[in-house]
């Protein structure tokens, strides 16, 4: 058995005298529990990760696990945006035979108590597990197991409302809950131009013209708890969807209902983040195909 180890820098790698390698950490994680081939990839702080280097990692893991044959990958990350890219890595790994597991670090190597070697040695572990095969991309940290479709960044990260995923225990990976549907497989490269655009009151509805005269190919809207946008908008997200430009509604409470916008022609996130929305559009929109494509992809997510 053979993983990948994608190191991309950020605090786990982070100590006093620069960044360490991913060699070094893999090093400092102790003997993996398999073969690793390390690679290192040039990327922006997590804080600022860029939509190319998302579709890069995303890429790279899909190709890793469907062509090289690597039997498990494993992406360390900044948890700035590590569930953003996780969570892309799960939309367009498609059938995957490996272990796919993202991980980070709250502490850098200089910290009194580093926690990005323990982190990467149990996902190391994870990765190599044969019962996170099928599961999707998941994020391990502290021994947690996170399906990438469920997890948010709270204080260390979390699954709720949704469970955990699992754990490490003893070495093993052992699964608390059911994986999520895997997503539907789209060919093509995903659509990079895709707006994410906050509610608020009385905003004014030439905001949402604006992003799509400077190239916007869909709209996220996030709206209340309730699924609700001002009603301000309702003519301009009837009049992007009558010119084939989608406009999806995110719930900030994560939930199903969109309120009278679905009467508008806006789609449900089908309880997404407004930015795991934003990805899921991006990549609802690889081969084209406007608004039928989009609501096709979210009704069977």
């Amino acid at each position: 058995m053979t993983l990948l180890l994608v190191a991309t820098g950020d605090t786990i790698a982070h100590r006093a005298a620069g960044v360490a390698t991913g060699r070094e950490l893999l090093e400092l994680a102790g003997p993996p529990p398999q073969r690793v081939v390390v690679e290192d990839v040039l990327a922006e702080p997590s804080w600022d990760t860029s939509v190319s280097t998302q579709f890069a990692l995303a890429r790279r893991v899909r190709k890793a696990l469907a062509e090289d044959e690597f039997d498990g990958v494993v992406v360390t990350h900044g948890v700035d945006s590590l569930e953003e890219t996780a969570f892309l890595a799960d939309l367009l790994a498609g059938p995957a035979r490996g272990g796919i597991v993202f991980t980070g670090a709250f502490h850098p190597l200089s910290a009194a108590a580093p926690d990005g070697p323990a982190n990467l040695a149990a996902a190391l572990t994870a990765a190599a597990d044969r019962a996170l095969r099928g599961a999707g991309a998941v994020v391990c940290v502290r021994n947690e197991l996170h399906a990438a479709r469920w997890v948010r960044l709270a204080d260390g990260f979390t699954s709720a409302p949704h469970p955990m995923l699992g754990r490490l225990v003893d070495g093993r990976v052992r699964l608390t809950s059911t994986p999520p549907t895997r997503p539907p497989v789209v060919g093509g490269e995903p659509e990079s131009d895709v707006a994410l655009v906050k509610t608020y009151p009385d905003m004014p509805a030439s905001l949402l013209m604006t992003v799509t005269d400077l190239g916007a190919r869909g709209v996220v809207l996030e709206g209340t708890g309730a699924g609700n946008v001002p009603v301000e908008l309702f003519g301009t997200i009837m009049e992007l969807s009558q010119m084939d430009i989608p406009v999806i509604v995110a719930s900030r409470a994560h939930t199903t209902d969109i309120g009278m916008a679905e009467r508008m022609g806006a789609i449900g996130a089908n309880g997404l983040t407004a930015t795991q929305a934003r990805l899921a559009l991006m990549v609802a929109l690889s081969k084209g195909g406007g608004v039928e494509a989009a609501l096709r992809y979210f009704g069977s997510l």
